[in-house]
């Protein structure tokens, strides 16, 4: 380039040149070089200042173009991090994207975000530079706690303004006993923080806020490790990148409540679907027991239908304890704990717990307790469980309710049915058994008859409860003499008595003495069974037995006596019949060492000299005698039946022997005589 300083056309020439090079955006050194070009050429005066001129202005127009180009890539940068933004949706996300930017496009060393916390302190979230493992002590990590007010974030914090420093380390205004503010504000000072800022080696720092509202939340931090005058373009880009983080720490905190909200509606509403689902299996699993009451079902059907529906094993017991009816097996219960719950079942009128796993819900009927229920659920009650637990407790109690209505209601014919029965003398026995069988009765089935009488004088709650009970049992029952009479399946004459007396005499507070006999197969033996069972009832008021529970096979050979059949051969054979087969079948004399043994006065050596045998035979005879009829034969009760049982047996014999003399089939013939 060739500049000619002796006239004006050499000026003109320099002009056009500098334009020439803003045009082609030449690089500050090439505008000195045509400076440097047109003094040696000769250029002075008024056309050198025109040309140094021109060149001033072509650098203003350059550097305007540059910060022009500046702001364009911070607007497109901030354009692009809007954009980033967008795309994440969680915070650490976000701030990432935020302190990346804001360090590439402000050329720092070092960016981070501080946010408040709930006590006013904040604490480092996010950073990007930092030298990490590379130094000891404390760092500028995530986590780390800054105190309220400290250094340019306490500024910020304070002022909500952009504030700055060229060099951190030597600026007084951020030492302990500094002021930003002359009086207004006194910065705090935290070791562990500035130990940190050290260690990073920082020195030029700028922080703008992060505002929600009218609050600041926080604050991003710009650092150099170098001294930098930040010019207010860049702290304009910081500001604007902080409102960017801002805006995005209220979408992502947005986004949490509304996942949080949609979580918890999604909870509530599998809450629901699943309460829903409990109920629709509550109402069908009472309707389901609610069907078999009204369908005539028994209580073993209600417990088995109960249990069903809450996966559990129920047990239904009446007011007295008793079990009525069960759904399989509770091993292991505790009755204490069970009595306890059941009171405080009737008195809240709701289940209650009685143990681990077992639970106990009253039965009754406005204020009249019917019982309860027990139940031992493995997986324990839910709500929805419980309320299932107190309609299946209403459902049993309608179910006795009805049965004690229907008793009441047939109470008069059958009452008529077994008077008839016991009558003396008896009515047309095939009318009587076709009553039977309109009632349900079926006397042709092995039955007993029961005689209960009350020891208190309190005769109505007792006949109230007969009624029911012969119900449930599908037998009869009337009342004669003041006594309570009933009719009853079965073949154990003794566990019928017992069982009467095991529930009325709770139910009334005071003894019953109750006296059983039979089994019966006809209706004609009733009569025979409720004069047995009467002798038996009177047997045991002479004996001093009041209040006690007993059948005529329990008194031994005084039911023997007592009973119409005077069944000798079954009296013996229970006292003695095994002595008596094995004597049969091994031909051996157990029964005359047994009655040598007696006879002797209990004495086994004196018993050996009568039998003609050594003492140690008679030992081991009695060894065996006692394998036969049990460790027990020797006691006073069932020694006294042994020997009765031996003297009836000897005398049977005797009678037989006397038979077989007299009876002229058993004599012998004539000689034959013989023929000529």
């Amino acid at each position: 380039m060739t500049l000619h300083g002796a006239d004006g056309a050499g000026g003109a020439d320099a002009l056009l040149t500098v334009l020439e090079l803003l045009a082609e955006q030449a690089p500050p050194a090439r505008f000195d070089t045509l400076l440097d070009e047109a003094r040696r050429s000769g250029l002075a005066g008024e056309e050198l200042h025109r040309l140094e001129r021109a060149v001033e202005l072509a650098g203003g127009v350059r550097r305007d173009r540059v910060d022009e180009a500046r702001r364009e890539a911070g607007l497109a940068a901030l354009t692009d991090t809007a954009r980033d933004l967008t795309s994440a949706y969680d915070l650490d996300s976000v701030l990432r994207v935020i302190t990346r930017r804001a360090r590439r496009l402000l050329d720092l060393d070092l960016a981070y975000v501080t946010l408040r916390g709930p006590h006013g302190a904040c604490y480092v979230h996010t950073t990007e530079g930092s030298r990490g493992g590379r130094t000891e002590g404390p760092r500028l990590a995530p986590g780390l706690r800054i105190a309220e007010g400290y250094g340019l974030g306490g500024a910020v914090q304070h002022h909500g303004e952009p504030v700055w420093t060229a060099d951190y380390l030597a600026d007084e205004r951020f030492a302990p006993s500094g002021s930003l503010d002359a009086g207004v504000h006194a910065p705090a000072f935290d070791e562990a923080a500035e130990a940190a800022l050290r260690a990073e080696d920082l020195h030029a720092i700028m922080a703008a806020p992060l505002r929600s509202g009218d609050t600041v939340i926080g604050a991003l931090h710009g650092a150099d490790r170098r001294v930098r005058h930040h010019t207010s373009e860049e702290i304009g880009l910081l500001a604007a990148l902080a409102d960017l983080a801002a805006l995005a720490v209220e979408k992502t905190g947005l986004l949490d409540r509304t996942r949080a909200e949609v979580t918890e509606l999604e909870r509530d509403s599998s809450r629901v679907r699943t309460s829903l689902t409990r109920m629709r299996h509550v109402s069908e699993a009472h309707g389901r027991i609610m069907n078999l009451v009204l369908a005539g079902g028994d209580l073993c059907n209600v417990a088995k239908a109960a249990a069903d529906a809450l996966d559990a094993t129920v047990m239904i017991r009446d007011q007295g304890g008793r079990c009525l009816a069960t759904a399989g097996d509770i091993p292991g219960l505790d009755e204490e704990a069970v009595a306890k719950a059941s009171l405080d079942a009737h008195a809240r009128r709701r289940p209650v717990l009685a143990a681990d796993d077992t639970w106990v819900a009253p039965v009754i009927a406005g204020s009249e307790d019917l019982g309860g229920l027990v139940i031992r659920a493995a997986g324990g009650l839910t709500g929805e469980d419980e309320r299932l637990l107190e309609l299946a407790a209403q459902s049993v109690a309608f179910l006795l309710l009805m049965r004690r209505s229907t008793a009441v209601a047939e109470g008069p014919v059958r009452d008529e049915l077994l008077d008839d029965l016991i009558a003396d003398p008896p009515h047309a026995p095939q009318q009587i058994a076709q009553r039977a069988r309109r009632l349900g009765v079926d006397l042709r089935k092995p039955h007993v008859l029961v005689l209960a009488r009350p020891e208190g004088g309190e005769q109505g709650r007792a006949v109230v409860w007969a009624s029911s009970y012969a119900y449930r049992l599908s037998g009869l029952k009337t009342v004669q003499g003041g006594c309570i009479v009933l009719l009853l399946p079965g073949i154990d004459a003794s566990a019928a008595a017992k069982a009467v007396a095991a529930e009325l005499s709770p139910l009334l507070g005071h003894p019953v003495s109750v006296a059983g006999a039979g089994p019966g197969w006809s209706p004609d033996g009733v009569a025979r069974m409720h004069q047995e069972a009467g002798r038996c009832l009177d047997a045991m008021s002479a004996l001093g037995g009041t209040g006690s529970a007993a059948s005529v096979q329990d008194l031994g050979f005084l039911g023997l006596l007592l009973s119409d059949d005077n069944d000798v051969e079954g009296f013996v054979e229970a006292a003695i019949g095994p002595v008596l087969d094995y004597d049969a079948e091994r031909f051996t004399d157990l029964t005359h060492t047994l009655e040598a043994y007696f006879a002797s006065g209990g004495s086994p050596t004196n018993a050996a000299e009568a039998l003609h045998v050594h003492p140690n035979t008679v030992s081991r005879r009695l060894e065996r005698i006692s394998e036969l009829l049990g460790p027990e034969w020797q006691k006073p009760g069932q020694v006294l039946e042994v020997q009765l049982a031996l003297r009836l047996q000897r005398t049977r014999e005797v009678l037989a022997r006397g038979r077989a003399t007299t009876d002229p089939a058993r004599q012998p013939g004539p000689p034959e005589r013989g023929g000529n």
